[in-house]
């Protein structure tokens, strides 16, 4: 007796027969769903704090740099060169007491050159040399020199000078 109740009829979970509104609705809820999930991917995982640790990053990047100490000048050779890969620079010595330093970046894609041989710095990646003198490039698809390097010798080390 109550199915024919026209309360019962209306909370009933039948088709109704409004399926146009039905799918508004999901398109909106769709909409928003989305929009919500981007907003959390966005602003979630702490943004706040990803704001002040990139303050603290910033400060300690304004800090000046330091000299670094890469090793002695006998691990470079006369006519050779050494990677410093922790550094990225690479320093050669065309003459003997003659140091050279250029950035290990190659400029083509960014490997770290692999050699230092016959006056050339080589990048194993796409085979871009450099002119182990002057950083000039001598062939491969490199598009400019490599950046030049301040060292210097101090009691037999070489040292990379921040400025």
């Amino acid at each position: 007796m109550r199915a024919s109740d026209p309360t019962t009829e209306t909370t009933s979970p039948e088709p109704t027969g409004r399926a146009e509104p039905t799918r508004r609705i999901m398109l909106c809820g769709t909409l928003v769903a989305a929009g919500g999930a981007t907003l959390v991917a966005c602003g979630g995982g702490g943004g706040g704090s990803s704001n002040s640790n990139s303050s603290d990053n910033g400060a300690k990047g304004n800090a000046p740099a330091a000299d670094k100490t890469l090793g002695p000048v006998s691990d470079v050779p006369v006519g050779g060169g050494k990677i410093y890969d922790a550094a990225k620079v690479v320093v050669t010595q065309p003459t003997a007491g003659d140091f050279k330093a250029f950035s290990a970046v190659c400029t083509h894609q960014q490997c770290l050159v692999g050699s230092v041989t016959n006056g050339q710095i080589e990048c194993p990646c796409h085979n871009s040399r450099y002119d182990a003198s002057t950083g000039a490039v001598l062939g491969g698809p490199a598009p400019r020199p490599l950046p030049t390097k301040n060292v210097a010798v101090a009691n037999g080390q070489l040292v990379l000078k921040s400025a």
